[in-house]
């Protein structure tokens, strides 16, 4: 056990969750409709920073920058420009309608509001957010809690991101999912997807072995790190996964690798036990994508030695 990893209960923190990513939807929203395009939707995530999460830099329409971030320090959401800076208290009883309500009075006051889409996105929530009052919980120290996994999680994708030279994804986190993810990208087309909604159809134009971390949903029952490849190459789920408590799920009409946190935060290195189960799940679904991964290693990438060792977690 190590005491740098808490304890993050599914069941405990279910409502909060919720209202939290709703709450983040809408913030992602306004991100959305203030940042310029990019592949794959890489203008849309959050990512962590020293205080919780941030959309980082983004655009007004009148030119000007500005920044929203979630402080799960103070528990505060803040809209900061270079010169002005607004807050509102994130506290258990705040709806997701006063905190949109709040969150666009805000942006107005420093000149900019965007209109969204006041609908959640990809989650069985369905209620507007101007109209939702039932989502309205904050557990302060289980969002602090959430926030100490995804830094740690956060730093370990960034090592493992490290050792390959081909084209991947930042470390993001997608707020339609509530997911913190990495990708990497074998090069190859990925065959058209012409009944998939637009944004699938972005998102896996390309052959990719994705990595994630959630907190848990009404699916998966508790925190969890997954992978998966797509397109899914035959034979992917009959390959061996590390650490040995890691196993392949059927999800849909594919396949995850999945690994509990309770196995990661209770292994004798949690760090070497998810760069174990990252490893062996990129090498499953590299190696059945026909990926050449010796010519994909980075100068960083630990020799074989090494991960021999760190498999063996």
């Amino acid at each position: 056990m190590t005491a740098e990893l808490p304890e993050l209960p599914f069941a405990d923190w279910e409502p909060t969750k919720d209202t939290l990513h709703l709450w983040a939807q809408i913030v992602g929203k306004v991100k959305l409709a203030s940042s310029r395009p990019r592949n794959h939707w890489w203008h849309v995530p959050l990512y962590v920073d020293v205080h919780g999460l941030t959309t980082r830099v983004l655009g007004a329409p009148d030119g000007a920058s500005f920044e929203i971030r979630f402080d799960f320090a103070g528990h505060r959401l803040v809209v900061e420009t270079a010169g002005e800076s607004e807050s509102f208290a994130l506290e258990n009883g705040l709806s997701v309608a006063e905190f949109n309500r709040l969150l666009h009075a805000t942006l107005a006051s420093l000149g900019l509001d965007v209109p969204i889409v006041e609908t959640p996105f990809g989650v069985p929530m369905t209620t507007p957010f101007p109209e939702d009052h039932e989502h309205a919980s904050y557990d302060a120290d289980a969002v602090e809690r959430f926030w100490r996994v995804l830094a740690w999680t956060a730093d370990v994708f960034e090592e493992f991101s490290g050792w390959y030279c081909g084209k991947s994804s930042p470390v993001h986190l997608f707020w339609h999912s509530f997911d913190l993810a990495v990708t990497r990208f074998g090069g190859g087309r990925a065959p058209e997807l012409p009944d998939a909604d637009p944004v699938t159809r972005e998102a896996y134009s390309h052959e990719v072995v994705s990595f994630g971390f959630w907190a848990g949903d009404r699916n998966v029952r508790e925190p969890s790190y997954y992978s998966y490849a797509a397109p899914e190459p035959p034979g992917l789920r009959e390959t061996r996964l590390r650490p040995e408590q890691a196993f392949w799920q059927e999800q849909g009409e594919g396949s995850l690798a999945l690994l509990r946190y309770a196995d990661v935060r209770g292994a004798a290195s949690p760090r070497h036990a998810l760069l174990a189960f990252l490893e062996s799940a990129y090498e499953a679904g590299a190696e059945a994508l026909g990926w050449d991964r010796a010519a994909l290693a980075s100068s960083w990438c630990p020799g074989p030695p090494e991960l021999a060792r760190i498999l063996g977690a």
